[in-house]
């Protein structure tokens, strides 16, 4: 799985540069996949399964969200953005940068965590073929697995909401695997997920009432072993595609050799098992 990738900038609908990558398949098909990331992961993570979707002949493209990894300013104190501008801005313009340039048959997402979630803010949703949904859950903290409710509570109530305004942006490196965040992207993200109805309990977001019009199918994960992302949370946030064909499946490290999966594990390559049943998935449907 070694697949040539070209590294470039796509314009957001502002004009804001998005740092992208674009896979390109030795032999390829009529599909072309966008690999939607989680919050505060660099889209540098996906490449592993960005070269195995490209060795299936896809055109394969990843890109990082404004404020993080390729799309990164010098400095994120004073770097104004939010987290509905991650799909209202850049997830839309990505999209409309494939159908332009790549002339796709099915365009196709894959979306990791808020990637998955947030997909259903798109303004036009009739460009899009399929998606195939990793660990996107509702992010209500009352709605995740075990213990972790508690530490979600602590972070959407007093971490989030602190530190970005004492330090001026997220410094989630120091919490977690991933970057740090803009102020208000994490603002944003805490008031979502303080409310049982997560980003859809955003009355000032226009753009909720359009996951009524996401019709394309789905596959959604998700993992026995996530902390983040409980069976139920996952089915919460599926079911507010209400109008699209749902495939869920809940996956476990029994699944893929033993090997933990979590929040983050269906990406790496120990998950092959879980790409040739996506693999498959893709081929089933029109």
């Amino acid at each position: 799985m070694t697949s040539p990738h070209r590294q470039f900038e796509i314009p957001a609908l502002d004009g804001f540069a998005l740092g992208a990558r674009h896979f390109t398949p030795a032999d390829p098909t009529s599909d072309v996949i966008i690999i939607n990331a989680a919050m505060a992961v660099p889209q540098h993570f996906y490449r592993h399964y960005a070269r195995h979707l490209a060795s299936q002949g896809h055109h394969t493209l990843t890109y990082d969200y404004r404020g993080i990894g390729l799309s990164r300013p010098h400095s994120l104190r004073g770097f104004k953005a939010r987290m509905r501008d991650w799909a209202e801005l850049d997830m839309t313009a990505v999209i409309a940068w494939a159908v332009e340039n790549l002339q796709a048959r099915r365009l196709i997402l894959i979306g990791h965590s808020i990637g998955g979630q947030a997909a259903g803010l798109l303004p036009d949703l009739s460009r899009i073929s399929a998606m195939v949904t990793v660990s996107a859950q509702n992010g209500y903290w009352g709605l995740q697995p075990g213990q972790a409710r508690y530490r979600a509570w602590v972070f959407v109530h007093i971490i989030f909401p602190l530190l970005s305004r004492l330090i001026g942006y997220l410094p989630w490196s120091r919490f977690a695997p991933g970057e740090d965040m803009p102020k208000g992207v994490a603002l944003e993200w805490a008031r979502w997920a303080r409310h049982p109805d997560y980003i859809l309990g955003d009355l000032s977001l226009a753009s909720r009432l359009n996951y009524e019009g996401f019709t394309a199918p789905i596959l959604a994960y998700s993992f026995e072993d996530d902390p983040w992302g409980s069976h139920r949370s996952v089915l919460d946030m599926m079911s507010r595609y209400c109008a699209a064909p749902r495939d869920h499946r809940h996956r476990g490290p029994e699944d893929v050799g033993g090997e933990a999966i979590g929040h983050i594990g269906f990406f790496k390559p120990s998950s092959l098992p879980l790409w040739n049943e996506v693999d498959e998935w893709l081929r089933s449907i029109p």
